[in-house]
Order: structure tokens, then sequence, then C-alpha cells
């Protein structure tokens, strides 16, 4: 009879733990085995609705020169997820009227078309684990990262023409990260993290090619590298994540 009680006391349990994590239409609210999940940064998106209050409209800033990054998420199990961080970003923008303020001999300055460009891609490999008993759910875990960045310059006048190249980056880093989703809703949490790591970069030298006049001259500026460990996400960005 003990062992009855026992079993369906068990049983109970069960039901009750699961229908506090359910919502009202029986929708799980934690990620299952097999869920994938898409997250943004958020940060901006929260500061619109706080301007909103305050009386400003200013509009989330979404986009590659936002430097937000996008995480993916595949749930191995209800507590572990192999996830994938991606920024690639590209941009490139030309002034037709743009006055270097360097005099020509003929007291009046250079206005030249300057053309530049430049490329950050930023992508990262690892695994979360979550700990948890209800909605706010505890995260940890490690990721490695890789960086790419490179840029170019150009001016054009009717006298003069210059050009920068080079100055590209590489780096690589290895990093581990604690932080916690909210679920506020079926599968949709805010969440944020901070991380500690090291890092390694390397950058390129530089080319500037100048030509006056019929003239070429070429100058080299120096590149370099860099090593770190420190903290990161200080400045506390948010996470919405989706799971689905």
């Amino acid at each position: 009879m003990k062992k009855t009680i026992l079993i369906v006391a068990a049983m109970l349990a069960a039901v009750v733990a699961s229908a506090q994590m359910t919502s009202k239409k029986g929708n799980a609210i934690l990620p299952e085995s097999g869920d994938w999940s898409i997250g943004v940064d958020a940060t901006s998106t929260l500061e619109y609705f706080g301007n909103l209050m305050n009386g400003s409209n200013d509009a989330p800033s979404f986009g590659f020169t936002s430097g937000q990054t996008i995480t993916g998420k595949m749930m191995k199990d209800a507590n572990t997820a192999y996830r994938v961080r991606a920024r690639v970003g590209f941009n490139s923008n030309t002034d037709n009227a743009y006055d270097t303020g360097i005099d020509d001999g003929s007291g009046s300055t250079f206005v030249v078309e300057q053309k530049t460009s430049d490329i950050n891609v930023d992508l990262g490999v690892g695994i979360q684990k979550y700990r948890g008993k209800g909605r706010l759910q505890g995260i940890y875990g490690a990721e490695a990262t890789i960086m790419f960045s490179s840029g170019s310059e150009s001016w054009d006048s009717e006298t003069l023409s210059a050009e920068v190249t080079g100055g590209g980056s590489f780096g690589l880093g290895v990093r581990g990260f604690i932080g916690a989703e909210y679920f506020f809703a079926p599968k949709m949490s805010l969440g944020g993290e901070f991380g500690w790591g090291l890092g390694i970069s390397s950058t390129s030298e530089t080319t500037t090619e100048v030509t006056v006049a019929g003239t070429t001259s070429k100058t080299t500026g120096g590149g370099g590298s860099s090593f770190g460990i420190d903290t990161d996400n200080v400045g506390g960005a948010i996470n919405l994540n989706l799971y689905f």
C-alpha cells in the first residue's frame, strides 16, 4: 500500500511540476530537445520603447553598422545547446564633395571624391548549458571565436588621387561565459551573459599610394599584433531568444 501511495504521489508531483512549466494553453515554456533558436541583441529595441515613454521617437538600430550579433542554437537536450554566433558587416560610402583641407597652391583646398569601404566578420561556436527549475534559467558554457576585418579608402580629383589599402586584421579567441535567461512567454526569453577569455590578433601593414600631376609615391604603415585576457559584455547587452 505504501509503495502504491508513493508511486501515485510521485506521478502527481511530476504532473504538477510539468503543469508549472506550461502555459494556460498547454504549450511548453522552456526549450525542449531538438528545438532550434535564433537570438538577437535586443538592447536598442528596449531603449526604443523606453524612449517612447519619455517622449522620444528614436528608432531602434538594426543592420550591419549596429554591431549586433545573431545567435543560433540547437537543443541537444533540455539542458544543453550547441550554438553559433555570427556578425557579418559590410559598408561602402562615397562622398562627392570631400574637402581635404590641403591647399593646392592656388589658395584653394582640394575638393575630391572620397570612397571608403570596410568588412567585418565575427564568428563563434560553442556549447551552452542550462540550470534551473522555473522560468529563470541560469546559463554557462564556452566557445571559440574567429574575427576578420579589412578596409580601403581612396580620393580622386583632377590633380590628385590617393588610395590606402591593407591594414586588415585577423584574430582568434576562446571564452567562458555565465548568465541567465528569463522565459517571459512559451519558448521566448530575454537573457544576458558575461564572459572571460583570451584573444590574439594581428594587423597587416597599410600601403598609401598618392599620384599628383602624374607622379606617384608610395608609403607603408606598420602592422602589429596583440594579445589580451579580459572580461567582456560589461555594457550589459540583452538578448532576445526565440525557440521553435
